[in-house]
């Protein structure tokens, strides 16, 4: 039996199947620390990663359990260091991921006494934790750690233990057979949840009925690819995937239009506007001006998380259930279509899309790269098994627009939350569980600035334990809040102020270099081939700092005339950068117009992938 609260915890989260942890130090976790080191030496223990923040940390934790699907853990402090936990914690519970957070405390003697760092954390993690619990006493550590993961698991959200400092040394007690003392159970809950039969074949109905079938696809079908394809195979229906749902199918499935919304296709809105049923499968999709008219279509939805039913689109079937568990009930009940000429649209509309996105990337500007481009030719690149993170901002626009992840591949980001940073932090975790596959981290200077310079620093602490130390850095170096610059103009009709949007340049590369790893220097066009294929080559870090434009704007799949009008007034009034953000916009939409003429020949009339 283990001699101290501590170690007891530590055995307990080995249990739940935990190998891994990400934290960082302090006096209000210090015994707990202290024991994590002791059964390290031993090679008894977890092993325990320590980047250069706790939110990173905790980013960390969300990232391992988006790409390994088990449970992501992180240990902080008392209340600095637990603070810093909270934006990372939010990214979990809003993606619906399952982690628990350890967090120190001081002692019990402490609490309500202002004392230094002694603070009400089940308070402040009230919003972000489905569960949160202070050990006051060593028979209840079971307990606790018990129903923290087991409910973080079921409930696919963070869930926080709060560990005061005296409690963490306490010696261990096994729970006896005694009033107001739980026993309690390491064994998961099952979440393999099957709806009752009539609910699939009022569902199967609903979907049988359809002509013009479309499946909208989200993370949560994560495990489920065959299951839906099968069931766009024996419906003909098209395929679209949220931005967090991207490697659930396929980019070679003919009929998997990508994204949709603001950096979606054209042919993904297109079968927005002419399906007569959807099927949601796994999505939380949040922008309701993207979906289909109210009245045009009959819809179903399949989701784990209940409350998320029937909250986007009125649909009439609703099954709660595990997507891939309730799709094998639900596939027998559906019909073979022999029409599949929807589905043929669907694809050839894509072709014609795919087309267009390759000449938008082929656009030169005058003030810097094209940052098409470089998603561009990754893409073209791209290595089996490969892992693709990308930042929030417009790095997820051409993320979403040009990179194509084939079946094995693996691509992630800050999905509902669309934190800023994340995306190196997810390219750490992805290469801690995959330590044998490529790692493409994609980020804009503003979100590296923040805390991803940092993590180059993590990144040369840990790169040796690797086999495969292939880790590739791309960041958009325009000096630029380049996202919130083009929301200020299109959103708001507001010129760029650059007080607040000019992000202080750097020799990205260089401080890469400084560090002992491969930097390039990416200025032109016609380089960014050879950059990646340097990158690819070099069995180590490479940086690449792309100096692209910051005027590139993230052209959605349909201009409104909300968008066109503001565009116009802020940049008719008095935008600084009016002149860069004019011509660049001209090149693009010039660029754009010309293909759809092209497509329009190639395809003998109107071509339905192309932008409006």
């Amino acid at each position: 039996m283990a001699k101290t609260v501590s170690e007891f915890i530590i055995d307990r989260v080995r249990e739940w199947g935990v190998s891994r942890v990400f934290g960082y130090p302090g006096d209000g976790i210090g015994a707990f620390d202290g024991v994590l080191g002791e059964l390290d030496v031993k090679g008894e223990g977890l092993e325990y990663i320590r980047p250069t923040h706790e939110e990173i940390a905790a980013f960390m934790a969300t990232a391992h359990a988006k790409f390994t699907g088990e449970v992501g853990v992180c240990v902080a402090t008392s209340s600095p260091g637990a603070f810093h936990l909270i934006n990372g914690l939010y990214d979990a519970q809003m993606d619906n991921v399952p982690v628990v957070a350890i967090v120190g405390q001081q002692g019990l003697d402490a609490l309500g006494t202002f004392t230094q760092q002694e603070s009400n954390l089940e308070r402040v993690f009230a919003d972000v934790a489905c569960y949160v619990t202070t050990i006051v006493s060593p028979e209840q550590a079971q307990a606790v750690v018990d129903t923290a993961f087991r409910t973080a698991q079921a409930r696919l959200q963070p869930a926080v233990i709060v560990l005061p400092h005296d409690v963490q040394a306490m010696d261990a007690a096994e729970p006896g057979a005694a009033h107001w003392v739980s026993r309690s159970s390491s064994a998961p809950a099952s979440t393999r949840i099957v709806p009752a039969p009539e609910a699939l074949e009022a569902a199967a109905s609903v979907i049988n009925a359809g002509s013009k079938v479309t499946l909208l696809v989200g993370a949560g079908a994560r495990g489920a690819t065959d299951q839906v394809l099968e069931l766009a195979r024996r419906t003909g229906a098209g395929i679209v995937t949220a931005l967090r749902g991207k490697d659930v199918v396929p980019s070679d499935v003919p009929f998997h239009t990508q994204q949709l919304g603001l950096l979606g296709t054209m042919p993904s809105l297109t079968q927005m506007k002419e399906c007569d049923t959807l099927v949601l499968l796994g999505t939380n999709y949040p922008y309701g001006e993207f979906l289909p008219a109210t009245g045009q279509c009959r819809a179903v939805q399949v989701d784990l998380k209940p409350e998320q039913l029937g909250v986007r689109y009125p649909t009439e079937a609703n099954l709660w259930g595990d997507v891939g568990a309730t799709l094998d009930a639900l596939l027998p009940l559906i019909a073979q279509k022999s029409d599949l000429g929807w589905q043929r649209d669907v694809a050839e509309a894509f072709q014609g899309w795919e087309r267009e996105m390759r000449a938008e990337a082929m656009v030169s500007f005058p003030d810097g790269v094209n940052p098409r481009r470089v998603f561009f030719e990754l893409n073209e690149r791209l290595p089996e098994n490969a892992i693709v993170t990308a930042d929030a901002g417009t790095t997820a626009d051409w993320y979403a627009h040009h990179v194509r992840l084939r079946r094995g591949m693996r691509g992630d980001l800050s999905g509902r939350l669309a934190s800023m940073l994340a995306a190196m932090p997810y390219a750490l975790a992805a290469k801690f569980a995959y330590p044998d596959r490529p790692v493409i981290c994609t980020i804009g200077d503003g979100a590296f600035q923040m805390l991803g310079m940092n993590e180059l620093i993590t990144l040369k602490k840990y790169q040796e334990r690797w086999p495969n130390k292939q880790f590739i850095i791309a960041v958009m170096h325009n000096d630029d809040l380049a996202q919130v610059s083009w929301e200020q103009r299109t959103q708001d009709a507001d010129p760029v102020w650059r007080g607040s949007q000019d992000v202080e340049s750097i020799d990205y590369a260089g401080y890469a270099e400084l560090l002992g790893f491969r930097g390039v220097r990416l200025r032109h066009d016609d380089e960014a081939a050879d950059a990646w294929e340097q990158a690819f080559r070099h069995d180590g870090v490479t940086l690449i700092d792309a100096y692209v434009t910051r005027n590139a704007p993230p052209l959605p799949p349909k201009i409104s005339k909300e968008y066109r009008n503001n565009t116009l007034k802020a940049l008719a009034g008095r935008d600084p950068l009016r002149v860069g953000a004019v011509v660049d916009s001209a090149e693009a939409i010039g660029a754009e117009a010309l293909q759809r003429a092209k497509n329009v020949l190639h395809l003998g009339g109107d071509d339905a992938g192309q932008r409006e």
